[in-house]
């Protein structure tokens, strides 16, 4: 980080998003991105502007000839911490596409002519990235699929529950036990089918920095799919198990599952929020 950047950055946070010098009276934010080759936190003062719910900044580099760092960052692993005036939020940095980039480009320009100067002064066309707040609704759709998986998995336990108590007729429960495991069986396998095939495959393609992410619930998906095969192994059966058994094997199943889901949703829930719907667009 050059000195003067930790001046500004030292003074931002002094005195609650509010600094002198050339950025007097601008809107100042700090984006925190990830260092696509050192893996390091990486914070920018940049100038901003309030587009909807999103913000916008510009990867002008002062009109200079490359792409500043923090830009390829973000090109890399699109998650961000942001930092305007005394608060401080998750985000998701999306760069905006033709003729939307012209268009806010210009409007920048009109509002702060520095950066008509700019462009004027380099041949690559300036990036205009969008930063989309993360809100609590994170990653909507893949959470539903996941609490899905996680209501399926409690009506087998429940069955399991049974089972052990004897309280259900034995060849009726297993028949259902069988029918449970085949549903909540064949819905995750089908998620999984469609990360592997789809999401993940485009995620790699356009943000290189999330690979070790992606390359851990490959991992995980792989150990869930032999537990799976174990379950329905153990379940066609159920009616000559030990109960007991079956339901610690159920439990164990089900907490990897339940820390999967939640390194998943953490890890890609608000990058897959946001970048869904683009990719539909497109």
């Amino acid at each position: 980080m050059s000195d003067w950047n930790r001046q500004v950055i030292e003074e931002f946070r002094a005195n609650g998003g509010r600094v002198g010098g050339r950025f007097e009276g601008a809107d100042l934010l700090l984006l925190t991105s990830t260092g696509r080759k050192s893996g390091a936190p990486h914070t920018t003062p940049l100038g901003s502007m309030a587009d909807g719910d999103r913000l916008l900044v510009f990867a002008s580099n002062a009109g200079g000839p490359h792409h500043p760092a923090w830009y390829h960052n973000i090109r890399a692993d699109p998650r961000v911490t942001v930092e305007a005036g005394t608060e401080t939020f998750d985000g998701v940095a999306i760069p905006v596409e033709g003729e939307e980039r012209d268009r806010l480009y210009a409007l920048r320009s009109e509002l702060v002519p520095v950066f008509a100067e700019y462009q004027r002064q380099t041949e690559r066309v300036i990036p205009v990235v969008a930063v989309h707040r993360v809100g609590r609704a994170v990653g909507t759709q893949l959470a539903r699929i996941h609490d899905d998986l996680r209501a399926r998995l409690a009506d087998l336990r429940a069955d399991v529950d049974a089972l052990s108590k004897g309280t259900r007729d034995v060849p009726d429960l297993a028949r259902q036990l069988r029918e449970h495991c085949v549903s909540v069986c064949g819905v995750l396998g089908e998620h999984h089918d469609n990360e592997e095939g789809r999401a993940f495959p485009r995620l790699e393609a356009q943000f290189p920095g999330l690979a070790p992410v992606i390359g851990r619930l490959r991992r995980e998906h792989a150990a869930v799919t032999e537990n799976r095969r174990g379950l329905q192994a153990m379940l066609d059966d159920a009616g000559s198990r030990d109960p007991d058994a079956v339901r610690t094997e159920l439990d164990r199943m089900t907490a990897e599952l339940d820390a999967h889901f939640a390194y998943e949703e953490e890890q890609l829930g608000a990058v897959l929020d946001v970048v869904v719907p683009l990719w539909r667009k497109g």
